[in-house]
């Protein structure tokens, strides 16, 4: 906003509607250039969910899974779309993941006892849902391919090593909060 007040009083105007068109032309090609590869890693998402594969997966995340939730009984199909959505996050695919963390949350809120306020259950999975929780960052790789990168996964280990960083943090502010509350 400055930066348009600055231009607009500057006498450069013209060169705002030039950014702003050529803008939107750069996003429309890129979008049109990533397109592709977040449709093929949403194919290989599909592919995984028909073969079971993601079933298997969110199996044996549940067991993990469990003591972060103490309140879902055993089980119960919030695990399972938690389990979905972390797996889908973890390869990159946040909108492959919304929707299992949609059905998470109505799954959890059926659970809830006071529908007014949000169950330890729903912070705990908005945390780790918010700290980022991706090891192969797909968007972030498809525009290294599109910008010519001569090595596009070499933020995977980055990613790793944040995505770790604030998930264990959010996790241990998650656990204070209840330790204070209950």
């Amino acid at each position: 906003m400055i930066g348009i007040l600055f231009s607009l009083a500057s006498g450069n105007a013209v060169k705002i509607n030039e950014t702003i068109l050529n803008s939107t032309k750069i996003s429309l090609e890129i979008l049109f250039q990533i397109f592709p590869v977040v449709a093929l890693w949403l194919g290989i998402a599909s592919i995984a969910s028909e073969s079971g594969l993601l079933e298997k997966l969110s199996t044996a995340l549940t067991h993990v899974l469990g003591p972060l939730f103490p309140d879902i009984p055993r089980g119960h199909i919030s695990l399972s779309y938690i389990a979905s959505n972390i797996i889908a996050n973890i390869f990159g695919l946040g909108s492959a993941a919304t929707p299992f963390g949609l059905k998470a949350m109505n799954s959890l809120q059926e659970l809830n006892e006071n529908k007014k306020e949000a169950s330890r259950s729903m912070i705990t999975f908005t945390t780790i849902n918010t700290s980022g929780v991706t090891i192969i960052p797909t968007t972030i790789i498809a525009l290294r391919i599109l910008y010519g990168s001569k090595s596009p996964t070499i933020t995977v280990f980055a990613t790793i090593i944040a995505t770790s960083c604030s998930t264990l943090a959010g996790l241990f502010f998650d656990y204070l909060y209840r330790r204070k509350y209950e």
